[in-house]
C-alpha cells in the first residue's frame, strides 16, 4: 500500500470515530470528498443574527411575482428584477415602478431569464435564453440598452434549485467594463468577456472530482461563480456543487489559494453527499442532476467573500481565506438569501424580496 494510501485509510479511521460522522451507504474510501467531510471543529463561529432596517413597501413589493435580485441605482432607486414576470423594474424611494426592461425576444427585451447584476456606473446586465439560446443584454438603469451578445451553444442547467438555474450565465458576475461566467465546459473555471462579447481570457484549473470519467458530472462539479474582488484585487471562485469549497485569484489570474468551506452546519450536507447522480431529460440532452452546496456569493466593498449555503446561513470569508462571520439573516422570518448587493455605505440588500440590512 503506498504512503498516499496509507494517508487516506488513516484519515478515514479518524473520520470514523468521529461522534458527528455516519457514513452512507455510497461512502467508500475512494470518494473523492472522504477527507473534506472531516469538517474543522475549530472554525465553527456562533451565528449573529442580522436583523432587516428597511425594506420595499408591502403594497410595492406585492405587485412583483418573483423578486430575484433587488439592487440600488446610483440615485438610489431600487432596480428590481422579476424573473417569473421577465422584467425589470425601477423603483424611485417614494414614488410607483416603472417598468425599465419588459418582456420578449428582440433585443432590449428579455424572455427565460437567467440572472441580473449591477455595476456601480448605473448599468446593469441581464443573462437570458430565449429558445435556449444564452444571450447577455447590458441596459442603462434609465432604460434602453447599451448592447450585447450571444453566446455559442445551448443552455445547460447544469446546477438548479428548483426551477432556478445557478451555474453558467446563471451565475455572472458584472464589474461594469467586463463579465465573468463559470465555464467550465471550456476547460477552465473562469471566463471574462467585454461588452462586446469578446473573449478577453480564460484561467482556472478544473478541480479534480473523481468523475472525471463522467465529463457531464465532471463540469457540473466544476461550475461555480466567479466574482471580481473590488479594487483591482482579483477574483473569488466558489464552487456551487460537491465539496463546498472556494479559490482566490490574482488580478492576472494566477491561484493564490484554496479553500474548504468549512463548519457545523454543513456537517449534514457533506456527510450525506451522494457519488452517484441520476441523470434528467433538458432541452439540450440528457445531464446529471446536481443539487447546490452554495445558493449565492457576493463580495462586499472590504474584500470579504459572503457566501449562502444550501443551508439558511452565510458565512463570511476574509481576503486572507479565513472564516471570520457566521450570518442568519431575518426578516419576516429566517430568510435564505439568492442574490446579494453591496452598497459602500454599509447597506446590503438581499433578495428573495427586497430586505435591507447594514453588513458592517
Amino acid at each position: 500500500m503506498n504512503a498516499s494510501r496509507l494517508g487516506v485509510v488513516a484519515a478515514f479511521s479518524v473520520l470514523s470515530a468521529h461522534p458527528n460522522f455516519t457514513a452512507q451507504p455510497n461512502f467508500s474510501i475512494s470518494s473523492f470528498n472522504l477527507i473534506s467531510a472531516f469538517s474543522n471543529r475549530n472554525s465553527a463561529l456562533p451565528a449573529e443574527t442580522l436583523r432587516s432596517i428597511s425594506a420595499l413597501p408591502a403594497h410595492v413589493a406585492g405587485t412583483f411575482n418573483d423578486i430575484a435580485a433587488c439592487h440600488l441605482s446610483p440615485d438610489g432607486d431600487y432596480l428590481v428584477f422579476d424573473r417569473r414576470s421577465h422584467a425589470v423594474h425601477g423603483v424611485p424611494r417614494n414614488g410607483a415602478a416603472r417598468m425599465i426592461v419588459q418582456i420578449g425576444v428582440e433585443a432590449g427585451r428579455i424572455l427565460r431569464p437567467l440572472a441580473f447584476d449591477s455595476a456601480p456606473d448605473g448599468t446593469f446586465v441581464i443573462a437570458d435564453a430565449p429558445s435556449g439560446m444564452e444571450r447577455i443584454q447590458i441596459f442603462f438603469h434609465m432604460g434602453g440598452t447599451v448592447g450585447g451578445f450571444t453566446l455559442p451553444g445551448r443552455n445547460i442547467p447544469r446546477i438548479a434549485l428548483g426551477d432556478f438555474v445557478l451555474s453558467g450565465i446563471g451565475s455572472l458576475d458584472y464589474t461594469g467594463k467586463t463579465i465573468l461566467i463559470s465555464q467550465p465546459e471550456s476547460g477552465t473555471l473562469i471566463s471574462e468577456y467585454g461588452p462586446d462579447g469578446r473573449t478577453l481570457r480564460s484561467f482556472g484549473e478544473l478541480r479534480a472530482t473523481g468523475h472525471e470519467p463522467d465529463r457531464d458530472l465532471h463540469i457540473a462539479l466544476n461550475a461555480g461563480i466567479a466574482l471580481a474582488i473590488p479594487e483591482g484585487g482579483g477574483f473569488y471562485f466558489v464552487f456551487l456543487s460537491g465539496i463546498p469549497m472556494f479559490r482566490k485569484y490574482d488580478a492576472d489570474g494566477k491561484l493564490l489559494f484554496e479553500r474548504h468551506i468549512e463548519g457545523r452546519e454543513l456537517d449534514k450536507h457533506i456527510q450525506t453527499l451522494p457519488t452517484e447522480w441520476p441523470r434528467r431529460k433538458t432541452t439540450a440532452g440528457e445531464f446529471p442532476v446536481v443539487p447546490p452546496s452554495v445558493r449565492t456569493a457576493g463580495v462586499d466593498p472590504e474584500g470579504n467573500l459572503w457566501m449562502s449555503l444550501a443551508t439558511p446561513q452565510t458565512y463570511v470569508y476574509d481576503a486572507s481565506g479565513d472564516k471570520k462571520r457566521t450570518i442568519e439573516f431575518h426578516a419576516a422570518g429566517v430568510l435564505t438569501p439568492t442574490n446579494l448587493h453591496f452598497t459602500r455605505d454599509g447597506r446590503l440588500l438581499v433578495a428573495p424580496g427586497c430586505y435591507t440590512f447594514r453588513w458592517r
